[in-house]
């Protein structure tokens, strides 16, 4: 027995759109062979570690899933607190469907405008923040709505306690409503059910309620099921206190600790760059105090926390668990979902780094599948055209979020979309300059664009594209693409004659008479002539003629004479079938 080409190390689940990334497939593949084994599934559905097998299988992928080994991450993320831990915070994630209120949610918990910093009305990358309820203090996680940053709100859930499902009770349960709710599933936490929007004429409650009950087990508490609801307005601060005291209660129940007297460690909740700052990392302390001057590692980065600060930007001699805070002092930015530690010194924190590149680089070699690769394996269509783009974003998180969304636009392996780099900043000049050698597009999404970058992009002839909405940068990839697809061709049947008489054959015109079998006969067409299956030619209808008087058109039943425009000279016969049809490009447009 052959052994497989290669080895795909997958988690226990995964998305459709993670496993057709990781396969090099287009979306629609993987979608249309789950249906053609009776699943039903969307790009962000999770589908287990079995159905991912079957499904390769089927695919005739000469490629092995292998199940990942969690359990040393497992090992290091869990940590039992000890007999001398002490109470901590709770972390609390706000999510659900975009447009259903979830920043505006927080503008009211935190006397904040936070939903209008942000483009489109829709939050962009995961923000933290802290506020206090009758002595106590909540830290609040606020996730994009939108369904592109799918990966931001897993991130989201799996950092906290207790998940704040957003719903609107005037539109109810949506994709992104069930999406959250399975992310909370997947990272056990609580689940308390914000019913917002309250204010308005058309809120009903308990239809989202019904919803909410029956399609997706949550019962609410009221009608005997252990799920807390509270109705809510964000837009007149209703029932937003009776939703912290809520989200108190729930953490009680969990009875939360933590340790202090431990070296700190936590998660990187978002990086980016800044001008005079350089690395500018927000963190979730979990455990242990952290200070200014520690030495921090957080996966393949280090560096010395230089300035601590908290959620305000309000300086801080140190922070403890359930604390989000922003650091300078890394060298490079780590990545979102990074662990990070404390290690003694700056020496022991670059020996860690250096191993844990070279890990990740034998791991990538060991377990990634190449789209060359692939196509040894598969039996694709060939690739002839492809975008090339280059994406710079504000912030890691997002950074990842768009260069994941734009590898699901797909064409159905027609055109193939390339990123041919992408980082954290502003666009810069070597930018530019490896657009124009790779024939790029730059895709800048919340970023600048200085003055004397712009007239190297216009010197050059590179396209700059801005955004501060996802979705507008993806609609402007998917029409990018979609301007490259070579157009159909569409033949529109309009109607059939039989030649009944010929009266004259000429090098380049016959004109000839006949019986219309079907539709209609008209001038300015073109015609295809046949003899029984043979097709004798495709000409031209120049003139339509009835009782030899000129007609615009003759239908089903009649006679008429014809003028036909050849390119050579064609004998046509009587009982020969003239089929008349128009024939245009159209446009096509991406699934």
């Amino acid at each position: 027995m052959s052994q497989p080409e290669k080895v795909l190390v997958i988690a226990d689940s995964i998305t459709v759109g993670e496993l057709a990334e990781t396969l090099n497939l287009p979306v629609t593949q993987l979608v249309g062979e789950l249906f053609k084994n009776g699943i039903v599934a969307t790009i962000n559905q999770r589908i287990d570690f079995e159905t991912a097998q079957i499904i390769v299988e089927e695919l005739g992928i000469d490629v092995e899933l292998k199940r990942k080994d969690i359990e040393k991450a497992a090992v290091q993320r869990l940590h039992k607190p000890s007999d001398h831990a002490v109470e901590r915070s709770p972390i609390v994630a706000v999510m659900g469907h975009v447009d259903h209120g979830k920043t505006s949610l927080l503008d009211s918990v935190l006397g904040m405008k936070t939903v209008a910093g942000e483009a489109g009305g829709i939050t962009q990358h995961i923000s933290a923040y802290q506020t206090v309820r009758k002595g106590r203090t909540i830290t609040l996680l606020d996730t994009p709505g939108h369904e592109a940053f799918a990966a931001l709100r897993q991130h989201g859930a799996a950092l906290t306690d207790v998940v704040v499902i957003v719903v609107a009770a005037d539109d109810g349960v949506k994709p992104q409503t069930i999406e959250a709710i399975r992310f909370a599933r997947d990272a056990n936490a609580k689940i308390v059910v914000a019913l917002n929007k309250m204010d308005k004429e058309t809120a009903n409650p308990e239809m989202v309620k019904a919803q909410l009950a029956s399609e997706h087990h949550l019962n609410p508490e009221e009608w005997g099921g252990d799920t807390v609801m509270v109705p809510v307005s964000a837009k007149t601060g209703d029932g937003v206190d009776t939703l912290l005291d809520m989200v108190l209660l729930v953490a009680d129940i969990e009875e939360l600790k933590a340790d202090i007297d431990v070296p700190a460690e936590g998660l990187v909740i978002e990086a980016h760059m800044e001008t005079g700052r350089g690395s500018v990392v927000g963190l979730l302390v979990e455990q242990g105090i952290l200070k200014p001057g520690h030495f921090l590692v957080a996966g393949t980065s280090y560096g010395k926390v230089r300035t601590l600060l908290d959620f305000t930007g309000k300086t801080l001699k140190q922070a403890g668990p359930s604390t989000p805070v922003t650091v300078t002092g890394f060298k490079e930015l780590p990545q979102f979902g990074d662990v990070f530690t404390i290690v003694k010194n700056e020496k022991t924190a670059r020996l860690m780094v250096e191993r844990a590149k070279i890990e990740r680089e034998r791991h990538a070699a060991s377990t990634n599948v190449t789209g060359a690769d692939l196509l040894k394996m598969m039996t694709q269509k060939h690739v002839s055209q492809e975008l090339n783009v280059l994406v710079k974003a504000d912030v890691q998180g997002s950074l990842t979020s768009v260069v994941d969304s734009l590898r699901l636009v797909d064409t159905g392996g027609e055109i193939n979309l390339r990123i041919i780099g992408s980082g954290v900043g502003n666009i810069s000049e070597s930018d530019v300059r490896l657009a124009e050698s790779s024939d790029a597009i730059i895709y800048g999404f919340n970023v600048v664009l200085a003055p004397a970058v712009k007239r190297l992009a216009m010197r050059d002839k590179v396209q700059v594209r801005l955004y501060k909405v996802i979705y507008e940068l993806l609609d402007d990839a998917r029409s990018s693409m979609e301007s490259m697809l070579a157009p159909e061709v569409v033949e529109t049947e309009i109607g059939s004659l039989q030649v009944k008489g010929v009266f004259r054959t000429l090098k380049d015109t016959v004109i000839c008479g006949g019986e219309v079998l079907s539709g209609k006969v008209v001038a300015n067409v073109l015609v295809r002539a046949m003899r029984g299956e043979e097709k004798l030619a495709e000409v031209e209808a120049t003139s339509v003629q009835r009782q030899q008087i000129e007609a615009k058109e003759v239908f089903e039943g009649e006679m008429c004479g014809l003028s036909l425009k050849t390119h050579k000279k064609l004998q046509l016969e009587v009982g020969d079938r003239l089929e008349f049809f128009t024939r245009e490009l159209v446009k096509r447009t991406l699934k």
